[in-house]
């Protein structure tokens, strides 16, 4: 067996992306070029890695074998380069958050400039809804997880960071008949929602429950952009984070419309497993966000505030 590092890698991003295509993209290379190393990692084993069903790659059950064991393998090397950087008298590793599909519009914004003064440390950010997030600080596959509604089933500590404000939204063509609705206006709505396990949707039903509102006509859509889509396309109304439409609010393409009793208000937290033994790096980045929060806050997000 005569593989490579950088075949082994090129095989990873396939298996991630199951694209030959995208993982030339992502990798920077040309099509051909990530051909060439798929075909030359597979010349070294009887068992096929990858199949064409149709026009689509499909990674066999071999394949994803080889995939969990060049996982283990990368890691061992970035253990290698953490060391090596750790010896210069650089603070280096990985940094593992999982955020909820509206924190990706407020987490970068607290690692940007940690990542700057720290160029070795590597960044592995997941974004997906709740319940998946939760699901992978639960399993201590993360270091910290963002989210705007605290866990009740679970042991966890934190830091707070920001409101997190919800409003019922329209597009420009959304035309008042009152300066203020009560919550039976909804009841005359088409509603878009998250998907179930969106901290957003949670929001949302607790709000709806709370009022004894039910809702006759309603859309489900699987993620922030898709439901902002669905809104500025004329589908329907929905409750959404401003955070995430403040450009289309201020550029008039969709409208607060004034509702009794909003904003809903949470909170971002960025929060770990209480008790957690943080690796250097980890414990190293929670100093830093504790430290420059506020200053970040006032940089970054005024007018939240």
């Amino acid at each position: 067996m005569n593989y490579t590092l950088h075949q082994l890698m090129i095989f990873q991003k396939i298996t991630e992306t199951k694209s030959i295509t995208k993982a030339a993209e992502e990798l920077h290379l040309t099509q051909p070029a990530v051909s060439i190393q798929l075909k030359n990692l597979q010349d070294q084993f009887d068992i096929p890695l990858t199949e064409i069903v149709g026009r689509k790659l499909v990674v066999t059950d071999f394949g994803w074998e080889i995939a969990s064991a060049i996982e283990k393998i990368i890691e061992e090397v970035q253990g290698i380069n953490y060391k090596t950087a750790a010896f210069k008298g650089l603070m280096s590793g990985k940094l593992k958050i999982s955020v909820v599909s509206t924190g990706k519009y407020v987490m970068p914004y607290f690692l940007s400039s940690f990542l700057q003064e720290h160029p070795e440390v590597d960044l592995k950010l997941d974004v997906t809804n709740k319940a998946k997030v939760l699901e992978s600080l639960s399993a201590n596959e993360v270091d910290f997880a963002l989210v705007s509604i605290l866990p009740e089933q679970m042991q966890v500590d934190g830091v707070k960071l920001m409101p997190n404000q919800l409003f019922l939204v329209g597009n420009r063509d959304f035309i008042f008949k009152n300066n203020e609705y009560d919550e039976g206006f909804l009841e005359e709505l088409t509603l878009i929602y998250r998907e179930e396990g969106s901290g957003t949707r949670l929001s949302m039903e607790k709000y709806l429950s709370s009022k004894n509102v039910s809702i006759r006509k309603k859309i489900e859509l699987t993620s922030n952009e898709a439901v902002k889509q669905a809104v500025l396309a004329g589908m329907g109304c929905s409750i959404m984070p401003l955070i995430g439409i403040k450009d289309e609010i201020k550029s008039g393409e969709l409208k607060i419309i004034p509702m009794e009793g909003f904003p809903l208000n949470t909170q971002w937290n960025l929060i770990y497993l209480r008790g957690r033994k943080f690796s250097p790096v980890a414990k190293m980045y929670l100093n830093y966000l504790i430290e420059h929060k506020d200053e970040l806050i006032r940089k970054h997000f005024a007018w939240n505030l």
